[in-house]
């Protein structure tokens, strides 16, 4: 699994499965953050089925789906995440894209 570390609160990547939720526990993670819509690409493991598994590891989660560029609506609900959620926090997307300009977005 590729990770972007930004800070020791904040990593991203790609998306993920279900059964990745066991490394991302192991490498310390405390939160995961989606921000990919369900169903963007055929087979994608739907959010349902991310937090269920991430619930089953301990760990938090919040959705933040971001189609296109992300605006600023889901910067503030990304920095609002990143201040709630224990930490460290794990956002992906589908190549860590999105997620990567939702950090930027808000300082990291």
């Amino acid at each position: 699994m590729q990770l972007k570390t930004f800070d020791e609160r904040l990593s991203i990547g790609g998306q993920i499965a279900p059964e990745d939720l066991a490394e991302l526990k192991a490498r310390g993670f405390r939160s995961i953050i989606c921000n990919r819509p369900d169903d963007e690409d055929y087979g994608q493991p739907s959010f349902a089925k991310i937090a269920e598994a991430a619930r089953a590891h301990g760990l938090e989660t919040r959705h933040i789906p971001v189609s296109g560029r992300p605006g600023e609506v889901q910067a503030t609900a990304f920095a609002r995440a990143l201040d709630e959620l224990p930490g460290p926090v794990f956002a992906y997307c589908r190549s860590g894209g999105r997620a990567g300009a939702l950090a930027a977005m808000t300082g990291r």
